[in-house]
């Protein structure tokens, strides 16, 4: 059933690729595992997804060492300060820096750790109050800012958009999150690219590619519903 869902989804983003005039190659899709048992995981991983995201720290850990080396991580949850040094060297890319402070806490721990860790903007177009996130406006000078701090790449920005019945109603905030990465761009930060659009999830990642999505996080569409009463540890 799951490579059967990836299959599927590849499917969706190659048509959406096509109606975008766009390339295949320029989409990765992210499969979000948050809550998932590793041998699902390994079922993804056999049909062929290296790009795995996942929300919570102690669980992005926890599954670290039970699964392929060559897996590129994806944090792609609000990420807590005190949490930072546990991931820094072992995640490929963080999705969700939304704050100079996070920014300041990875560079001091990427810089112990001797490591450069790629980062993205999470920016809250929707200004949705439950959601974490610059707000468009801000995005620009946090971007310049933290372009300051050694250890960290700016790699682009990332948004998650409400969740709709129908995906049409979100092509307004993709649109609007492509647009900002042009800004971004054309602005000519140092160690500040706007290569990656992280947007879009299982509701309406066909809408976010034809706007411009260099990844897309597909969780449910691919692992099935989740039950997040197994989220019973916590760290503190």
């Amino acid at each position: 059933m799951i490579s059967e869902n990836i299959s599927q989804a590849e499917r969706k983003i190659a048509c959406a690729c096509d109606r975008a005039g766009r390339s295949r190659e320029e989409v990765t899709l992210i499969a979000v595992s948050k809550t998932k048992p590793v041998s699902m995981l390994q079922e993804a991983y056999d049909a062929g997804v290296r790009d795995f995201g996942e929300n919570k720290v102690q669980e992005l850990v926890d599954k670290i060492p039970k699964v392929p080396e060559d897996i590129r991580w994806h944090m792609i949850g609000h990420l807590q300060r005190n949490k930072v040094k546990y991931i820094v060297d072992k995640v490929y890319l963080i999705h969700s820096v939304d704050s100079f402070r996070l920014a300041e806490e990875i560079s001091r721990e990427a810089l112990k750790k001797q490591v450069i860790v790629n980062i993205l903007i999470e920016v809250n177009v929707s200004l949705e109050e439950s959601k974490y996130g610059a707000c468009c406006e801000e995005a620009a000078t946090l971007a310049e800012e933290i372009s300051r701090l050694p250890g960290i790449l700016v790699k682009g920005l990332m948004t998650i958009a409400p969740y709709v019945e129908n995906a049409e109603e979100n092509r307004k905030y993709f649109a609007k999150l492509k647009q900002l990465s042009v800004d971004i761009m054309h602005k000519n930060i140092d160690n500040v690219s706007m290569d990656i659009l992280s947007m879009g999830m299982t509701g309406d990642y066909e809408i976010a590619v034809e706007e411009g999505a260099t990844y897309v996080r597909i969780g449910t569409g691919i692992f099935g519903e989740r039950d997040y009463k197994k989220e019973t540890t916590k760290w503190v």
